[in-house]
């Protein structure tokens, strides 16, 4: 069956870093664009990144110059590089695949992982 699954996440001390990665699996998201998202604790879930199939990017404000978007399409393998950390940057990442990154909004996903929590406390 279609699925997308995210890893990577944990507990990060503030000015940490990690790797999330989201792996695609019975279908080859060939065509799709990759987001990332999150939902913080009591708030709704909100658009961080997108990649385009051609690798074109573009990020929320909150996250520009310290995440970085990338994808393996070889490896049906999409990624999110989370560099400096902040508490407010905890919440439940999830990826999915999108029509296009002409925004990073969720009005155009096809298919959704089920997510990866992110902590960020000392």
């Amino acid at each position: 069956q279609l699925q997308l699954v995210e890893s990577g996440g944990g507990l990060v001390q503030p000015g940490g870093s990690l790797r999330l990665s989201c792996a695609a699996s019975g279908f080859h998201p060939s065509y799709y664009a990759i987001g990332w998202f999150r939902q913080a604790p009591g708030k709704e879930r909100e658009g961080v990144s997108c990649i385009s199939y051609y690798g074109q990017s573009n990020y929320a404000d909150s996250v520009k110059g310290r995440f970085t978007i990338s994808r393996d399409n070889a490896k049906n393998t999409a990624y999110l590089q989370m560099n400096t950390l902040k508490p407010e940057d905890t919440a439940v990442y999830y990826c999915a695949t999108k029509a296009s990154c002409v925004s990073i909004a969720s009005s155009d996903v096809n298919y959704w992982g089920k997510g990866t929590l992110v902590t960020v406390s000392s």
